[in-house]
C-alpha cells in the first residue's frame, strides 16, 4: 500500500493526506518523500483552503522509523525530513493534523508544522527520542514557538507522553473532541471558519500568521540539524540507544 494518500472534496477545496503504514504508520524515508512531492503538485492549486493529515487506523503514528536513524543512515535521512516541516510550513494552505490514538516523535513533529491540531480526547503525543539517546531537532525548533519553553523543556528532555487535555490546556490544540466525533468536528470547524472565505484571502492570511514561526526555524533548523549529526553521533550513546532499541534490550549508556 502506498505510504501516503491523498483525497480532495468535489471543489477541490479541501485536500486529505492518511498517512500509512502497516507499524504504526511509522515515518519512513519513503513516506517523507511521498509526502513531499504530493504537496508540490497540491501547491499549485488555487482553490485550494485546507489540508489535513491523518494516520490510518488507531494512531496518528509511532513517530520516526529507528533503523532509519542509525548512525550510517541518518545524515541523509535528517535532511530529508526536515525538507518535510519546510514544505509544511511553505504550503499556500492552512493546514491541520488530525490526531487520533499516539502521535508520537517525527508524527508529533509533522503535526506541530501544522496550523492546527484536532485530536480525539483519547489521543496521547510525545517526544520519546531522549530515550534512545538523541533529541527530536524539528520540534526542538517548533514546540517552543508554540507552547513556551519551559513546557517544550519538559517534553524534549523528559520524553514522556502527555494526553490530548493537557496539550490543549497548553494552548496547542485547537479541540480535544470525544472520540469518533474528529472528522465531524473538522467538518464542522471548516464550515464556520473557511469554507465562505476567499481561498486566495487564506493563502495570505496563512502566510502571514506563520511568518514569525518560519523564519525562526529556518534560522534555527539548520543550527539543530548539524547539532545533531555532527555532535551527538559522535557520542558513543547515539548508536547505542539505536542499537539497543533495535536488539530489544536495555542500553548500556557510557554517558559519552
Amino acid at each position: 500500500m502506498n505510504p501516503v494518500h491523498v483525497a480532495f472534496d468535489e471543489g477541490q477545496t479541501r485536500a486529505a493526506f492518511r498517512l500509512f503504514h502497516p507499524k504504526g504508520n511509522i515515518i519512513t524515508a519513503e513516506m517523507i518523500g511521498a509526502l513531499v512531492q504530493s504537496l508540490e503538485r497540491i501547491a499549485a492549486n488555487p482553490h485550494l483552503k485546507l489540508v489535513t493529515f491523518e494516520g490510518a487506523g488507531a494512531d496518528f503514528s509511532f513517530g520516526a522509523s529507528i533503523p532509519e536513524h542509525a548512525p550510517a543512515v541518518i545524515g541523509k535521512v535528517l535532511p530529508e525530513a526536515h525538507a518535510l516541516i519546510h514544505a509544511l510550513l511553505d504550503l499556500p494552505a492552512v493546514t491541520a493534523a488530525a490526531v487520533r490514538g499516539r502521535c508520537l516523535g517525527g508524527g508529533f513533529e509533522i503535526a506541530l508544522a501544522c496550523d492546527f491540531i484536532f485530536a480525539e480526547e483519547s489521543a496521547v503525543f510525545g517526544l520519546p527520542e531522549v530515550a534512545l539517546g538523541v533529541f527530536p531537532p524539528a520540534a526542538s525548533a517548533l514546540l517552543p514557538a508554540r507552547v513556551g519553553t519551559a513546557r517544550a523543556t519538559s517534553a524534549i528532555v523528559s520524553g514522556r507522553t502527555g494526553p490530548a487535555a493537557a496539550w490543549r490546556d497548553a494552548g496547542l490544540l485547537e479541540a480535544a473532541v470525544p472520540d469518533g466525533t474528529l472528522q465531524a468536528a473538522i467538518d464542522g470547524w471548516f464550515d464556520a471558519h473557511l469554507a465562505g472565505k476567499s481561498a486566495a484571502a487564506l493563502r495570505y492570511a496563512t502566510a502571514a500568521a506563520r511568518h514569525g514561526l518560519r523564519q525562526h526555524v529556518r534560522a534555527i533548523l539548520p543550527e539543530l540539524e548539524q547539532l545533531y549529526l555532527s555532535e551527538l553521533m559522535s557520542t558513543h550513546d547515539a548508536a547505542e540507544g539505536v542499537a539497543a532499541f533495535l536488539e530489544k534490550r536495555v542500553p548500556r549508556w557510557t554517558d559519552r
